[in-house]
């Protein structure tokens, strides 16, 4: 579901906003969803690098190589 927001800005810089989407063939409303979506992930992107700094060094197969069968083995 799709809901409408309202944001202020100044007038000019919504204008050259406008003018840069209509550039790249696109609009300023798209851009900004783009924008908002990368924006509300940064936290799961932060969390999930968080989460690979801690566990760096603490899992190893100990040099081994592991066959494409064992690696799609299901257990």
């Amino acid at each position: 579901m799709t809901k409408n927001i309202t944001f202020s800005a100044d007038e000019a810089l919504i204008e050259e906003a406008r003018e840069v989407a209509r550039l790249n063939n696109t609009t300023l409303n798209e851009q900004f969803r783009l924008w908002l979506e990368q924006y509300a992930r940064q936290r799961r992107v932060q969390q999930f690098e968080a989460l690979m700094a801690r566990t760096k060094g603490q899992y190893s197969s100990g040099g081994r190589v592991f066959t494409r069968d064992e690696r799609n083995e299901r257990r």
